[in-house]
């Protein structure tokens, strides 16, 4: 075999572990060479003034490239970091370092794809090939008993049909060695300030802790599981044991094919532990991306997959900032949005509550609400983001499989007095 070098482009895959790019490569080539960029487009403010990645998402990406980086050098490697457009970084890289191929994973979401795009079409000037895998399911495509075109729209049909006739592919370990060619300038990873964003501060009062990168993410998970088995594993309710994974899984510092199997054999050893509520949270994950690989853009459009937008109430911008500074003058609605701006992040319920609240009740354009959560949330995922929301405002392309997506109570039936109030909600607020 010629002297091969292939160049991994890491992009939500941040893990060394069931990474089929890295694998890969390191099987087909005589080097790999692995590289991250962080692209201006994720940090550059929008024409409301904010960036498209949060302060906490941003602190959880660095370290998680921070984590990858030192994983691929315990193997014998390094990453290559690189700030600036991958479409013109990456051809400059490969010609550099004499690649014969560029390995990624496929994105389904408009911006990333567009990304992707743009990557492929400057490698093809220098006849070099951009391979795509398919990474961030839990079930393969090619393992669906449908091509992508004839997914059921209703999860609910999703669901039987993909637990009848499809198996999860074993997960990979990690590759063990890797050989890079000689790096003459590794590149250093930007600070918070690089990046023009403001360091976050922590909030005693969170209940979760997130730090990014996959050696904490296999400890979290581990601990997960250790924890669920204890409490019974969520049996007798229904509860969402991976949504405390799902940083690490927005950014694919764990694959949802290794949660998936590291719960089925802890309940095989556990038999008190239920694995269904962790794996029915994945199969979401798994539909979304599906149905944005299906649909793409009218997940982005204020009528969705209707025929018209839903009524929207006239001082939209006086509500709208009412809901996000957490002013509406209910008190669950106002304390979950505060623990969220102070924090990053809410639970599943709480999320559906301030959606709920902000599309039913304000009658506010539901495409704001996706658009904040997008720069607030920490484990932000574009095709669960805007796949719920839609679904929330009814514009969703599955308007029936209320018991799986719909938590939300109606607002005269949240809660109004509590501790998770009396934490979150300004004592100020609260007594007005």
């Amino acid at each position: 075999m010629s002297n091969k070098t292939i160049l991994v482009w890491f992009r939500n895959d941040l893990r060394i572990h069931d990474n089929e790019i890295l694998s890969e490569a390191v099987r087909r080539a005589d080097h790999a060479l692995p590289v991250y960029i962080f692209d201006p487009f994720y940090f550059t403010p929008d024409a409301s003034g904010m960036p498209k990645t949060g302060s906490f998402r941003a602190r959880f990406l660095l370290e998680s490239v921070d984590d990858l980086k030192k994983s691929l050098q315990n193997l014998g490697g390094d990453l290559l970091i690189r700030t600036g457009d991958p479409a013109e970084i990456l051809p400059q890289l490969a010609e550099q370092y004499h690649v014969s191929e560029v390995y990624h994973h496929r994105e389904v979401a408009p911006d990333e794809t567009n990304i992707s795009e743009k990557v492929e079409a400057a490698l093809w000037k220098m006849k070099l090939n951009l391979k795509h895998f398919i990474g961030h399911t839990m079930y393969h495509k090619e393992d669906l008993p449908f091509p992508i075109k004839d997914i059921p729209d209703s999860f609910v049909t999703f669901k039987k049909k993909v637990e009848r006739d499809s198996n999860v592919r074993p997960f990979l370990l990690n590759p063990g060695h890797i050989s890079t060619p000689l790096i003459t300038d590794a590149g250093a990873i930007p600070t918070l300030a690089d990046l023009d964003i403001t360091e976050p501060v922590d909030d005693p009062r969170a209940v979760m802790q997130f730090k990014g990168g996959e050696t904490e993410a296999l400890e979290r998970l581990k601990q997960y599981l250790e924890c669920n088995a204890q409490n019974g594993g969520g049996k007798g309710g229904r509860v969402a044991p991976a949504s405390g994974l799902s940083p690490w899984l927005a950014l694919g510092c764990l694959s949802p094919r290794q949660v998936y199997w590291e719960a089925v054999n802890f309940q095989r050893e556990h038999p008190a532990y239920n694995a269904e509520p962790m794996i029915l949270e994945l199969l979401l994950r798994d539909y979304f991306r599906f149905m944005f690989k299906k649909h793409g853009q009218k997940f982005f459009r204020s009528e969705g997959f209707n025929a018209q937008a839903p009524n929207l109430a006239e001082n939209q911008d006086d509500l709208f900032d009412k809901w996000k500074n957490g002013q509406t003058g209910v008190p669950y609605i106002d304390a979950a949005m505060h623990e969220l701006n102070a924090t990053g992040f809410i639970n599943s319920f709480s999320r559906q509550a301030v959606a709920n609240y902000l599309t039913n009740d304000l009658k506010v354009d539901w495409t704001r609400g996706a658009l904040y959560f997008e720069q607030k949330l920490i484990d932000y995922s574009p095709a669960s983001n805007w796949g719920n929301w839609a679904y929330i405002a009814g514009v969703g392309n599955d308007t029936k499989s209320s018991r799986y997506f719909n938590s939300a109570k109606a607002t005269d039936q949240l809660d109004t007095k509590g501790e998770y109030i009396d934490t979150w909600l300004p004592a100020t607020v609260a007594a007005s």
